[in-house]
């Protein structure tokens, strides 16, 4: 016994270890997170750094610690250790940015920077050990994108431990009402090792002297490759104001190949190489700029000045992990005599059109230019790629929350703990009495609702966990929950905006003033949603119904902006809002998604200056678009309104590539019908609730996966089955006459083998018939039997249900006509009257309905 029990607890001990050996990312999250809470608290990266993705993968956030430069052509650094220990890779970068503020930012990867102070000036160094180029950015640039299977390989044993951003700001004059800077990039990392390490090649002029008033002046760079082969796969260009046309080029026995070509002022992306490239032992890589002395009196040197100029050709390639070396560069002109065979096409500038100058400063407007939007386009499927759209939304069922006694249910949230939060009106109404003309409250008589407005439930059972709210609010509308658990709720009829701790009964905030309407910094007007930024802490306020605003407060509720105008005649331009009705924090890209409803469309801003950035908009949304709900990782959620009277677009739910805007699926309720869907939530594992107003109720809705592609080719036919039951049969004959011949002698063969097919079943079927109507026959000669010889009366025939029904197990069931829930018919009659005004009939263009 003693022995069994002192192996037991070697046993015991030698788990422990194990256990203690494999550290959970978490934990080494948490200790990072620790680790930070002493630096400033101004800006992103400070209080959540690292967020993980899955049980692999974590983001990594890397911004300037709240940063005023005082004068033009500062350049910061700043430093971020890798949070682990063992290897990763980067797969992905996010760029937050304005170039109102941000001339360009680089980041490297390194072993030790130059500095441990929460930022220095670079002219002290970025690293003290070598440095690699991992990312650049300039110009509103778009996210980059790597290709799947590469990867930055950092730290381990050979990756780099820190990453330094470097930013140059360029203009201070931005700078003038003293705010800080947050500018930096989110870094999408991954544990799983990737078969292929991505690598930056820089060509770089370091002697070019541009002459004042020289109409052209080129800057060429050429390097032999001495390693290894490498595999182009994404380049960018970069000069300051005077480049026209940057172009690089590999050379292979006398034949230039490009890489790519591309105007400086336009975004200075990486964009991907439009035509595989890749490069051996003994090729030459050749880059030329082009740049225009013109409007200059003095003359232009390389520098680091947003006056000097520069002539860089970045390239993104991956090799063989065995092989692969991080980073290169090449400054020199090997052979300058060689640029004279160089294509003409470098030699001509390419013309940045206003359309396309525009859309580099944030306005997405439609272009014709097809070579810049095909580059664009193929951005977007990358982009696209990474989401996991194998999946289709449907309802849960089996989820009891559907039959809860609520109110009208106007708002919709999910705490830190992922429980279900309902914001709903109790025993108030929103009706066509309960505002005037000028929109001020007429059912203050009927004093604060007296049930608890706010309840939390269990998102799986429904069950209830807490509930709060009572005596507060007079019609209840958005609601919002902050990363720290705080309730953000706005009430119509006060026309103000709460602040509520989960436990508290007195409101932390309240902004605007208690039924009084208004357009001014301290009055709303019929607020509609909050959304609080979960790096800054910063508030923002749809208002509402009767203002057309988005209004930006400080965390402790101090007026910073607005931004929004009413809706003009016609269609409907960006920035303004006809019921701004619903809002959606997208801290994955820094920007604000603003559910339009009566303009039945999706508006997306920068956070940090309200700047508009794209519109969505799709037929299907109809008239109106109620709410709007984000994902991180790029989901979008929605739901629109019934049609008006004519139109067919359906009420329901959409789920969206936030990138795209592309519809990824639809979806609707299996249980009752949508009345007025109101407001939707969703959580990380595409959980979605749906509350409506009318209905009074809360549905559950929850992924599926759908059944993938599969496809069976035999003698030139191809059969795919998809999703769970539908078959789509593709008969691909092949050219030539072989497939042909042999495909006819297997149709031949089939209809033979069904006609034997077909005779076996009758025959198998009429030998089981011919007992059973034996059978029956001798029945009926028995009944009649009896009948004529006991004078009996005769029952008018053989019954032969009756006859089937009085054998134990016989079910009718399958034959009775089924019944019907008639959810539809459910509706309180008097639901048009007594609540929001906001489904009936088609409201005038200068009166929004109410919600």
């Amino acid at each position: 016994m003693a022995g069994l029990v002192s192996n037991l607890l070697i046993l015991f001990l030698v788990f422990q270890n194990i256990c203690l050996g494999f550290r959970s990312p978490l934990s080494v999250f948490k200790r990072y997170k620790e680790t930070t809470r002493l630096l400033s608290n101004e800006c992103p990266g400070s209080d959540r750094p690292v967020i993980s993705i899955g049980l692999s993968d974590f983001a990594l956030d890397i911004r300037m610690r709240g940063v005023t430069p005082k004068q033009s052509d500062t350049y910061f650094c700043m430093s971020v250790p890798l949070p682990v220990d063992d290897e990763a890779y980067v797969v992905d970068f996010k760029p937050h940015a304005s170039m109102d503020t941000v001339h360009h930012m680089l980041l490297f990867g390194c072993n030790e920077p130059s500095s441990t102070e929460n930022y220095w000036d670079c002219d002290k160094g970025t690293c003290k050990d070598k440095s690699n180029i991992l990312y650049a950015w300039a110009r509103n640039a778009p996210p980059t994108r790597l290709p799947k299977g590469v990867g930055f390989r950092v730290g381990g044993e050979t990756g780099g431990r820190y990453f330094v951003l470097q930013v140059h700001y360029g203009d201070v004059s931005a700078f003038r009402d003293k705010h800080k800077d947050c500018s930096g990039v989110t870094l999408h990392l991954t544990h799983q090792k990737q078969p292929l390490i991505a690598g930056m090649y820089l060509m770089m002029s370091v002697n070019t002297v541009i002459p004042p008033g020289e109409k052209v002046v080129d800057a060429d760079i050429a390097c032999h490759y001495k390693r290894f082969p490498m595999h182009l796969f994404a380049y960018r260009v970069h000069t300051h104001r005077l480049g026209k046309v940057v172009s690089g080029y590999r050379v292979r026995n006398g034949q230039w190949t490009l890489i790519g070509r591309q105007s400086p002022q336009l975004p200075q992306a990486f964009y991907p190489v439009e035509h595989p490239v890749d490069v051996s032992y003994d090729d030459i890589l050749a880059a030329r700029c082009v740049f225009s002395g013109e409007g200059r009196t003095t003359e232009t040197h390389i520098g680091g000045t947003a006056n000097d100029e520069m002539c860089n050709f970045y390239i993104m390639y991956y090799m063989e992990a065995q092989h692969a070396v991080s980073y290169m560069t090449c400054t020199q002109n090997a052979n300058p005599e060689m640029f004279r065979n160089i294509p003409q096409e470098a030699n001509i500038p390419i013309p940045v059109k206003s359309d396309m100058l525009k859309m580099m400063h944030g306005h997405h407007e439609e272009t014709k230019d097809t070579d810049k939007s095909s580059l664009l386009q193929q951005a977007k499927k990358e982009e696209e790629e990474i989401l996991d759209q194998d999946f289709h939304i449907e309802e849960a069922v089996e989820w009891p929350g559907l039959d809860l006694k609520l109110g009208q249910v106007s708002g919709l949230a999910l705490d830190p703990e992922n429980n279900l939060v309902i914001f709903h009106r109790g025993d108030h109404v929103w009706d066509e009495n309960s505002f005037d003309s000028k929109f001020v409250y007429q059912q203050r008589g009927l004093g604060p609702i007296e049930q608890n407005t706010i309840i939390v439930l269990n998102p799986s059972n429904a069950k209830l966990l807490h509930s709060m709210g009572k005596s507060l609010f007079y019609l209840p509308h958005g609601l919002s929950i902050d990363k720290n658990g705080n309730y953000w709720a706005t009430d119509v009829a006060l026309h103000q905006v709460f602040k509520l701790g989960a436990n508290n009964k007195e409101p932390l905030l309240i902004l605007g003033v208690a039924l009084q309407p208004g357009s001014d910094k301290n009055h709303f007007c019929q607020p509609t949603d909050v959304a609080v930024d979960p790096i800054t802490g910063s508030i923002y306020v749809s208002d509402g119904y009767c203002n057309s605003r988005i209004i930006q407060f400080s965390p402790n509720g101090l007026y910073v902006m607005q931004w929004g105008e009413e809706t003009s005649l016609g269609r409907a331009r960006p920035g303004q809002f006809r019921v701004p009705h619903s809002l959606a924090m997208i801290p994955d890209f820094s920007q604000l998604c603003v559910a339009d409803r009566e303009n039945g469309r999706i508006q997306c801003f920068r956070l940090e200056t309200g700047e508009f950035m794209k519109e969505i908009k799709h037929k299907s949304f109809g008239r109106e678009l109620f709410a709007v709900s984000y994902v991180p990782g790029g989901f979008l959620f929605a739901v629109n309104g019934m049609p008006y009277p004519g139109e067919a677009e359906p009420v329901q739910g959409f789920v969206m590539n936030f990138s795209t805007g592309e519809i990824i699926d639809t979806f609707i309720p299996v249980r009752k019908s949508f009345e007025m869907p109101h407001d939707v939530v969703a959580s990380a594992d595409k959980t979605v609730f749906i509350g409506d107003v009318h209905a009074r109720a809360v549905w559950k809705f929850a992924p599926t996966e759908k059944m993938e592609h599969r496809s069976v080719k035999k003698a030139g036919i191809e059969v795919q089955e998809i999703k769970e039951s539908e078959t789509i049969v593709e008969a691909k004959l092949k050219n030539n006459p072989e497939s042909t011949e042999s495909l006819k002698k297997q149709e031949k063969q089939h209809l033979v083998q069904q006609a034997r097919t077909g005779v076996s079943f009758v025959l198998i079927t009429t030998l089981l018939i011919i007992p059973v109507v034996v059978l029956l026959a001798i029945l009926v000669f028995i009944r009649w039997r009896k009948t004529s010889v006991y004078g009996g009366k005769g029952s008018g025939g053989l019954n032969l249900g009756n006859f089937f029904a009085s054998h134990k197990g016989y079910s009718r069931k399958g034959f009775d006509r089924l019944s019907t829930e008639g959810s539809d018919q459910e509706k309180d009659e008097d639901d048009g009257t007594d609540s929001e005004e906001e489904c009936s009939a088609p409201p005038p263009p200068s009166a929004p309905s109410s919600s």
